[in-house]
């Protein structure tokens, strides 16, 4: 089971949010984002995991935190292997967050840049309906596969993807790829643009937390 940073927004949460950081960095790099989403009063767990530590041939063999390896700037070659042992290790956490109370339709998967690769792989790819999948600043891997894959419970699940204009790391055309991709396989896009690099910001932010609150805060929360 991976480690992970928690933050509870209230007491006996049965709703839960595991977010997933980028290529580098940790699971803290999301917590502060928390109080920022100026959300209801509704008790919501968010699990920020660490990815696990690994050479990354991108960057001259660096052991750092990835969630896979990235050995081609332009993603010709994918790592899917790595994908596949992070989505295991990211049903593990779902797994225990549905141990601990919250349903899969209570159940969201976020990430930003390598995270929401992989919380958009994992997601569509799991057998239960979750509450929705939020990608940020990413693209969709292993999409050759996702056809024969995608689970038909997640067919309809609310997808927020944004991106930056002027993101350097991640082009905007990789994920506007990604975009139609889902759309064509008809899954429910809602997708946001900013004038940013690989970054988050603040008008984002404030997208962010209205559709969490449209697909957490209901009538069942």
């Amino acid at each position: 089971m991976l480690e992970a940073i928690e933050i509870e927004t209230g007491s006996n949460p049965a709703t839960s949010v595991i977010w997933l950081h980028g290529l580098g960095a940790d699971g803290h790099d999301f917590e502060a984002i928390v109080p920022e989403l100026d959300l209801p009063e509704v008790p919501i767990r968010f699990v920020f995991p660490h990815a696990p530590m690994q050479p990354v041939t991108i960057n001259a063999g660096m052991v750092m935190r990835a969630w896979y390896d990235v050995s081609d700037p332009a993603l010709r070659v994918e790592d899917e292997a790595g994908v596949r042992a992070s989505q295991a290790l990211v049903e593990e956490l779902m797994a225990r967050e549905k141990d601990r109370g919250t349903r899969a339709s209570r159940l969201l998967l976020a990430g930003f840049s390598q995270g929401g690769a992989i919380a958009l792989h994992t997601g569509l790819r799991h057998h239960e309906r979750l509450a929705g999948i939020m990608a940020l600043s990413c693209y969709l891997p292993v999409a050759s596969r996702l056809a024969g894959e995608a689970q038909a419970a997640n067919r309809d699940a609310p997808i927020f993807f944004a991106h930056g204009s002027a993101d350097p790391v991640v082009p905007l055309v990789r994920a506007l790829q990604s975009r139609e991709l889902l759309e064509r396989l008809g899954h429910s896009v809602e997708w946001h643009e900013y004038p940013m690099p690989h970054a988050v910001c603040a008008e984002e932010i404030q997208d962010i937390s209205a559709w969490l609150q449209r697909v957490l805060v209901g009538p069942d929360s």
